[in-house]
Protein backbone atom coordinates (compact mmCIF):
# COMPACT_ATOMS: atom_id res chain seq x y z
CA UNK A 1 0.00 0.00 0.00
CA UNK A 2 1.01 3.58 -1.16
CA UNK A 3 1.91 6.17 1.44
CA UNK A 4 -0.38 8.79 1.46
CA UNK A 5 0.58 12.86 1.89
CA UNK A 6 -1.62 15.40 1.24
CA UNK A 7 -3.75 13.81 -0.49
CA UNK A 8 -1.07 12.26 -3.23
CA UNK A 9 0.25 8.92 -3.14
CA UNK A 10 3.97 8.91 -2.47
CA UNK A 11 4.55 6.86 -5.54
CA UNK A 12 3.39 9.75 -7.62
CA UNK A 13 6.47 11.88 -6.61
CA UNK A 14 8.78 9.14 -7.92
CA UNK A 15 10.33 10.74 -11.19
CA UNK A 16 10.91 8.42 -13.99
CA UNK A 17 14.33 9.52 -15.77
CA UNK A 18 14.43 7.79 -19.74
CA UNK A 19 18.07 8.05 -21.51
CA UNK A 20 17.19 8.18 -25.28
CA UNK A 21 21.01 9.57 -26.01
CA UNK A 22 21.96 13.08 -27.55
CA UNK A 23 24.98 15.57 -27.05
CA UNK A 24 24.33 15.27 -23.36
CA UNK A 25 25.51 11.70 -23.11
CA UNK A 26 28.37 12.03 -26.13
CA UNK A 27 32.30 11.33 -25.43
CA UNK A 28 35.03 12.90 -27.43
CA UNK A 29 37.42 10.95 -29.15
CA UNK A 30 40.37 13.47 -29.49
CA UNK A 31 42.36 10.73 -31.25
CA UNK A 32 39.62 10.35 -33.86
CA UNK A 33 38.10 14.16 -33.42
CA UNK A 34 34.82 12.55 -33.08
CA UNK A 35 32.20 12.68 -30.31
CA UNK A 36 29.64 9.09 -29.95
CA UNK A 37 27.43 8.83 -27.19
CA UNK A 38 28.14 7.01 -24.15
CA UNK A 39 26.14 5.86 -21.03
CA UNK A 40 23.58 8.26 -19.60
CA UNK A 41 25.25 11.06 -17.79
CA UNK A 42 21.83 11.85 -15.66
CA UNK A 43 22.93 9.63 -12.31
CA UNK A 44 26.21 11.72 -11.93
CA UNK A 45 24.18 14.62 -12.35
CA UNK A 46 22.05 13.89 -9.75
CA UNK A 47 24.45 12.30 -7.75
CA UNK A 48 26.81 15.72 -7.71
CA UNK A 49 24.20 17.70 -6.77
CA UNK A 50 23.27 15.60 -3.92
CA UNK A 51 19.39 15.74 -4.61
CA UNK A 52 16.88 14.26 -2.21
CA UNK A 53 13.57 13.41 -4.39
CA UNK A 54 12.71 9.23 -5.61
CA UNK A 55 13.86 8.89 -9.23
CA UNK A 56 14.46 5.92 -11.30
CA UNK A 57 16.76 5.76 -14.49
CA UNK A 58 15.95 3.97 -17.94
CA UNK A 59 18.37 3.78 -20.75
CA UNK A 60 16.10 3.28 -24.17
CA UNK A 61 17.69 4.27 -26.79
CA UNK A 62 21.30 5.67 -26.90
CA UNK A 63 21.89 7.77 -30.17
CA UNK A 64 22.38 10.98 -31.39
CA UNK A 65 18.74 12.67 -32.25
CA UNK A 66 19.37 13.01 -35.93
CA UNK A 67 19.72 9.27 -36.47
CA UNK A 68 16.53 8.84 -34.33
CA UNK A 69 13.61 7.08 -36.39
CA UNK A 70 10.10 7.03 -36.32
CA UNK A 71 10.65 3.71 -34.90
CA UNK A 72 12.65 5.19 -31.90
CA UNK A 73 9.88 7.72 -31.55
CA UNK A 74 7.36 5.16 -30.64
CA UNK A 75 9.42 2.84 -28.74
CA UNK A 76 9.76 6.19 -26.32
CA UNK A 77 5.98 6.98 -26.88
CA UNK A 78 5.59 2.82 -25.56
CA UNK A 79 7.57 3.62 -22.60
CA UNK A 80 6.36 6.71 -21.34
CA UNK A 81 3.01 5.65 -21.76
CA UNK A 82 3.36 2.30 -20.26
CA UNK A 83 5.24 3.52 -17.20
CA UNK A 84 3.18 3.73 -13.85
CA UNK A 85 5.01 6.96 -12.71
CA UNK A 86 3.06 10.22 -13.67
CA UNK A 87 6.09 12.37 -13.59
CA UNK A 88 8.33 11.86 -16.63
CA UNK A 89 11.71 13.47 -17.91
CA UNK A 90 13.49 12.20 -21.30
CA UNK A 91 17.25 12.96 -21.56
CA UNK A 92 17.30 13.75 -25.98
CA UNK A 93 19.29 15.40 -28.07
CA UNK A 94 18.73 18.59 -29.53
CA UNK A 95 18.25 18.50 -32.81
CA UNK A 96 15.38 16.53 -33.04
CA UNK A 97 13.81 16.67 -29.74
CA UNK A 98 10.94 18.92 -30.75
CA UNK A 99 10.11 16.28 -32.96
CA UNK A 100 9.73 13.42 -30.49
CA UNK A 101 8.02 15.93 -28.00
CA UNK A 102 5.45 16.05 -30.61
CA UNK A 103 5.19 12.56 -30.65
CA UNK A 104 4.11 12.48 -27.30
CA UNK A 105 1.45 15.06 -26.51
CA UNK A 106 -1.24 12.49 -26.72
CA UNK A 107 -0.06 10.71 -23.87
CA UNK A 108 -2.78 12.28 -20.64
CA UNK A 109 -2.14 12.16 -17.47
CA UNK A 110 1.36 12.61 -17.10
CA UNK A 111 3.84 15.21 -17.03
CA UNK A 112 6.85 14.87 -19.46
CA UNK A 113 9.48 16.67 -19.95
CA UNK A 114 12.41 16.87 -22.29
CA UNK A 115 15.68 17.91 -22.06
CA UNK A 116 19.20 18.37 -23.17
CA UNK A 117 22.65 19.59 -23.88
CA UNK A 118 24.45 21.76 -26.32
CA UNK A 119 27.74 20.05 -25.16
CA UNK A 120 28.45 16.90 -23.44
CA UNK A 121 28.11 16.81 -19.53
CA UNK A 122 31.42 15.48 -19.40
CA UNK A 123 32.39 18.92 -20.24
CA UNK A 124 33.35 21.32 -17.72
CA UNK A 125 31.00 24.39 -19.60
CA UNK A 126 28.40 21.90 -20.63
CA UNK A 127 24.79 23.34 -19.63
CA UNK A 128 23.94 19.62 -19.21
CA UNK A 129 24.06 20.21 -15.33
CA UNK A 130 21.77 23.72 -15.26
CA UNK A 131 19.23 21.84 -17.77
CA UNK A 132 18.68 18.54 -15.84
CA UNK A 133 17.81 20.52 -12.83
CA UNK A 134 15.69 22.74 -14.46
CA UNK A 135 13.74 19.87 -15.55
CA UNK A 136 13.55 18.18 -12.28
CA UNK A 137 11.42 22.21 -10.83
CA UNK A 138 9.62 22.07 -14.11
CA UNK A 139 8.37 18.07 -14.11
CA UNK A 140 7.34 18.71 -10.09
CA UNK A 141 5.54 21.59 -10.82
CA UNK A 142 3.77 22.09 -14.15
CA UNK A 143 0.21 20.05 -14.51
CA UNK A 144 0.01 17.00 -17.21
CA UNK A 145 0.82 17.70 -20.44
CA UNK A 146 4.65 17.76 -22.47
CA UNK A 147 7.11 20.26 -22.31
CA UNK A 148 10.38 21.05 -23.37
CA UNK A 149 12.84 22.39 -20.66
CA UNK A 150 15.99 24.21 -22.40
CA UNK A 151 18.56 26.67 -20.59
CA UNK A 152 15.92 28.14 -17.74
CA UNK A 153 12.71 28.38 -20.18
CA UNK A 154 9.82 26.22 -20.84
CA UNK A 155 8.46 25.56 -24.15
CA UNK A 156 5.31 24.30 -25.63
CA UNK A 157 6.54 21.38 -28.27
CA UNK A 158 4.04 22.84 -30.79
CA UNK A 159 5.41 26.49 -30.33
CA UNK A 160 9.60 26.02 -30.70
CA UNK A 161 12.01 25.34 -32.97
CA UNK A 162 15.85 24.79 -32.63
CA UNK A 163 17.13 27.36 -34.88
CA UNK A 164 20.45 25.47 -35.98
CA UNK A 165 22.75 28.12 -37.62
CA UNK A 166 22.04 30.09 -33.67
CA UNK A 167 21.95 26.54 -31.97
CA UNK A 168 19.47 27.70 -29.27
CA UNK A 169 15.68 27.04 -28.67
CA UNK A 170 13.37 29.78 -29.87
CA UNK A 171 9.62 30.49 -29.57
CA UNK A 172 7.16 30.64 -32.38
CA UNK A 173 3.71 31.60 -33.14
CA UNK A 174 1.50 33.16 -30.46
Amino acid sequence: MNEIVNGTSVSDHRIKIFCAGGTIDKIYFDSKNTYEVGEPQVEDILKEAAIHFDYDIESILSKDSLDMTDADRRLIFRKVSHDKASRIIITHGTDTMVETARHLVPIQEKTIVLTGSLSPARFKASDASFNIGSAVIAVQTLPAGVYIVMHGIIYNPGRVRKNMKKNCFEKIGK
